[in-house]
């Protein structure tokens, strides 16, 4: 069953359906689907209801982890971090925060106390992370984790070609 994890401010925990119309609510939001990969605009509930049963399967598979971002004084939905993909011990990272959340320090923490216990119960030896170019917001959270810059190449998107940057790091 996957963990719980607390930091100083903050609660991470598996998703439930219950959270689908908070998640179709906050990540359908263009700015926040306009800088991420995975996340098609507009997003309905029936949309974040599917994503969310998928969690617990990739989770036993080992391939990837999602958690839902809430504060500890509310369990409400205020974004969703993870592990999209796990391969060889190293994680790579992905991540959504509701824009009324934006600029609080709250990404940095919860991807630190996520890393902090995948270190020590999972044997996790590194951190790989994307962003788009222009998502500023991004690379100064990628900034903060010390993981390095590699490379900036292109992506193909929804038919469109898309820039990002490429970031990696091993403990």
């Amino acid at each position: 069953m996957q963990p719980t994890i607390t930091t100083k401010r903050l609660l991470l925990r598996p998703f439930n359906r219950n959270d689908a119309a908070t998640v179709a609510r906050l990540a359908g939001d263009k700015r926040v689907s306009d800088m991420t990969k995975n996340i098609p605009y507009p997003y309905s509930e029936d949309m974040a209801v599917d994503w969310i049963c998928s969690h617990e399967s990739e989770y036993e598979s080992g391939r990837s982890v999602v958690y839902a971002i809430t504060l500890k004084s509310d369990d409400a939905v205020i974004g969703a971090l993870g592990f999209v993909e796990i391969t060889d011990n190293v994680g790579t990272l992905g991540y959504w925060l509701g824009c009324d959340y934006w600029g609080q320090g709250i990404t940095p923490e919860a991807v630190n106390g996520m890393v902090n216990y995948y270190k020590e119960h999972h044997n996790l030896k590194g951190l790989a992370a994307t962003h788009f170019v222009e998502n500023h917001r991004s690379r100064a959270v990628i900034g903060k984790l010390g993981l390095s810059y590699v490379e900036d190449t292109e992506i193909e998107l929804q038919g469109k070609q898309r820039a990002i940057s490429v970031h990696r790091m091993m403990f």
